[in-house]
């Protein structure tokens, strides 16, 4: 396993589930756009409760009102390519909230050169 540290930049959007962009959901739309951008890698996660601006609580709980729960988005990369990506945000976001955090990157990567036996995925050696 080899190890690659760095600082970076970690992009944090908080968007609502149903939020979207041309009826396709606005996540995914960030994460393709970080993505044609060539950013080192993006994820979303899905909130279980929360509130924003509306001061509304959105919440999995079952009888609850909301259904549109809190969305965030995190993308992790030098905070050059981070920052050239903000423009596009402007573009896509029109109410949420972005953050950005300094951070120390520690990414663990496999060798190529270790022999890959298929029967052995997921298994721990004895």
């Amino acid at each position: 396993m080899t190890r690659l540290t760095g600082r970076a930049l970690r992009l944090t959007v908080f968007v609502g589930e149903h939020d979207t962009r041309h009826h396709k959901p606005l996540y995914s739309e960030i994460v393709h756009r970080a993505h044609t951008a060539g950013l080192a890698g993006a994820s979303v996660f899905r909130g279980i409760e929360g509130f924003g601006a509306s001061s509304l609580i959105h919440t999995t709980r079952l009888l609850s009102l909301s259904e549109d729960l809190p969305v965030a988005i995190v993308i992790v990369d030098t905070e050059e390519r981070v920052r050239a990506f903000l423009p596009q945000l402007d573009e896509l976001v029109t109410e949420g909230l972005v953050i950005l955090d300094d951070c120390e990157v520690i990414r663990y990567i496999g060798r190529d050169d270790t022999p890959r036996d298929p029967d052995r995925r997921g298994k721990k050696s004895s």
